[in-house]
């Protein structure tokens, strides 16, 4: 059996030479270069200008002013200190000048913007990006070798918890407001209401002082290390488990060929029929040179699997962690508890490390190449807001991609404002909260961000409440940003929930597409709440009742009483003003809607400044008609 394996390693490391650049050998032979106070640039680094066969493309540096610099995601970073033993190479933002603490990055930059560690090389988890955050250590596969310095600022002043740190005497980001740092990594329960973060910048001088800003700068100043033991452990152990060893400074190798074959053979043919090693030692004896084909294409193939999400995660800078996906199985206990479920995947209910829980949403098979994965980070991976549900972080890991939420303890309001066998009967009083609540997440996304981020999916599902009933808007996979200015958007395809989408996204005459789309929807939404029951009923007892909204117009206009339920009269009150809300929100034309800001106002507004809207219309040739009979008396 043996025999057999080593006969296939030897036939891996043969293709692992033919795969490779065939001038490997002289690579390494190239004597040192030097630039500055950098005199040791030889394998893997190559100095701009050097020839063509000395060091690795992907390690280019340059030299300027003297200066050794490197390229990171299209910023330049001066190059502090190259460790050939430790394979980590230390850099600083140019724009960080040591004594002067108003100096900043000129960009964020983070973890998520790098792979962590190197595991097995010969499962090919390569990764686009050559530098890694981590070094991949056999007993810490965490092992990072950088960490945070975030950035707020916040609308109020915090107190102090022994994390923020203020910053007015150095950084201030907005005149009426008040700037902070905080040192290390921070987590989504640390962000105070009220606070946006404005940078995340890396840092490997991890000794700093926490109550200090200056000894923070000058940890900034210092720099921040990335590796390259990926690239190390791909030239040192071909195809074979690999792990750095910080104490000893030294890579290991460890055959595990059972495990290797297995996972190479399996790989190759897509089949159980490799279960036999003695039947693959025959196949491969008079195929080799079919097997170097095979993993080659394999190889190049698995290396572009996924680029589009990998090429969006490497050109944005977000504050959001990265886990592998052992990370989100290990939280999830093995994805035991369901909490939901719908067409994007599953939602489970898991913990974190330092103790609070979350809801992973594990994606299923995507579409558009990655598109909703990469919206949902893009939207709510850069935003905070009490009335927005948190992304603490993300998977992408090969097919495998999962979001992780703040958990909801009371899970979406869908369940609790549809009357259900045990389900929570909602007050009027909270009801009204949650609708001030949604209506300030949404306007937030409107008016409250450098980009204009419209949902398109507003609707009960989507809203979850907190353990105190706070809401929280959710599910982004459908949002799209938006510059401020852009009064009227473009769109390819019609997206969003039957019942709740606004009728521009179907006909043309209405209107153009902007964020009176989400108005549209947050107004069915807060029908539905005020009426406790679906806006299209066809159980209803009289025709005249099939759809909501038309039929408590009527009551409305006429002055009568509203009777959802048996309300008392400050729930009847508070159910009127919800839909005199509402019924501005669902009017057919775009214009003729308030906008969200708006909507707030009159929501926290007393009910006798609500004038009663025109009669809501479902159909443009209905509204037409309507003119035209007005016209006629």
């Amino acid at each position: 059996m043996w025999r057999e394996s080593a006969f296939v390693l030897v036939v891996l490391l043969q293709v692992h030479h033919i795969c490779a650049t065939k001038d490997d050998q002289e690579q390494h032979l190239c004597p040192p270069s030097s630039c500055g106070k950098i005199s040791n640039i030889t394998y893997p680094f190559r100095l701009k200008g050097d020839p063509e066969k000395c060091g690795d493309e992907r390690y280019e540096v340059g030299c300027e002013n003297n200066v050794t610099v490197l390229y990171l995601h299209s910023a330049k970073y001066h190059v502090q200190a190259i460790n050939y033993n430790k394979y980590t190479v230390r850099v600083v933002d140019p724009a960080l000048q040591l004594h002067k603490c108003s100096s900043l990055p000129l960009r964020s930059l983070s973890r998520s913007n790098f792979s962590h560690t190197y595991t097995y090389t010969y499962t090919y988890t390569y990764s686009s990006d050559p530098y890694q955050a981590g070094l991949g250590e056999y007993e810490n596969w965490e092992s990072l070798i950088f960490e945070h310095i975030v950035f707020l600022s916040c609308n109020h002043s915090v107190r102090e918890n022994g994390k923020y740190v203020k910053t007015e005497e150095c950084v201030k980001w907005d005149s009426k407001g008040y700037a902070y740092a905080v040192g290390g990594d921070l987590k989504a329960e640390d962000i105070e209401v009220g606070c946006d973060i404005k940078l995340v910048a890396p840092t490997s001088f991890t000794t700093f002082n926490n109550n200090s800003y200056t000894s923070m700068h000058r940890s900034l100043a210092y720099g921040f290390e990335i590796s390259w033991v990926q690239l190390a452990c791909d030239d040192y152990c071909p195809y074979i488990f690999c792990y750095f060893d910080s104490s000893k400074q030294k890579l290991h190798c460890s055959s595990g060929l059972p495990g290797l074959l297995r996972t190479i053979l399996l790989e190759l043919a897509g089949i159980s029929i490799y279960t036999s090693l003695a039947w693959a030692y025959k196949i491969l004896f008079g195929l080799p040179f079919l097997i170097v084909i095979f993993i080659c294409k394999w190889r190049k193939r698995h290396s572009s699997t996924y680029a589009n999400i990998e090429n969006y995660l490497e050109q944005n800078h977000l504050a959001p962690i990265r886990y592998s996906y052992k990370e989100i199985k290990k939280m999830t206990g093995g994805f035991k508890e369901k909490l939901g479920e719908g067409g994007f995947g599953f939602v489970f209910k898991a913990k974190l490390r330092s103790g609070p829980f979350v809801a992973i949403k594990m994606l299923g098979k995507s579409k558009g190449n990655g598109q909703d994965f990469i919206n949902e980070v893009a939207t709510i991976g850069r935003i905070h807001h009490q009335n927005v549900v948190q992304l603490i972080g993300f998977c992408a890991s090969g097919s495998k991609r999962a979001l992780v939420y703040e958990f909801m303890s009371n899970g979406s309001l869908d369940k609790l404002i549809f009357s259900r066998a045990g389900s929570i009967d909602l007050s009027y009083k909270k009801i009204y909260n949650i609708s001030i609540g949604v209506a300030r997440g949404i306007s937030y996304l409107h008016h409250g961000c450098e980009m204009q981020i419209l949902h398109f999916d507003i609707k009960p599902h989507n809203i979850l409440l907190d353990e105190n009933f706070i809401p929280k808007v959710s599910d982004f996979g459908l949002a799209k940003l938006y510059p401020i200015d852009n009064s009227i958007v473009t769109m390819t395809t019609t997206r969003g929930t039957i019942g709740y989408m606004a009728p521009e996204l179907f006909y043309n005459n209405v209107g153009g597409i902007s964020h009176k789309v989400d108005v549209y929807s947050f107004g069915m939404l807060l029908m539905e709440m005020a009426s406790k029951r679906k806006n299209l009923n066809p159980h209803v007892e009289h025709s005249s009742q099939l759809y909501f909204p038309l039929w408590i117009y009527n009551h409305i206009r006429e002055e009568e009483d509203i009777d959802i339920k048996e309300l008392t009269k400050a729930e009847k009150i508070i159910a009127k003003k919800l839909i005199i809300v509402a019924l501005w929100c669902i009017q057919l034309k775009p214009n003729d809607r308030p906008s969200m800001n708006k909507v707030v106002e009159m929501l926290e507004g007393g009910i006798e400044d609500l004038e009663i809207p025109p009669k809501p219309t479902l159909f443009p040739d209905e509204m037409s008609l309507e003119d035209q009979t007005t016209s006629s008396i």
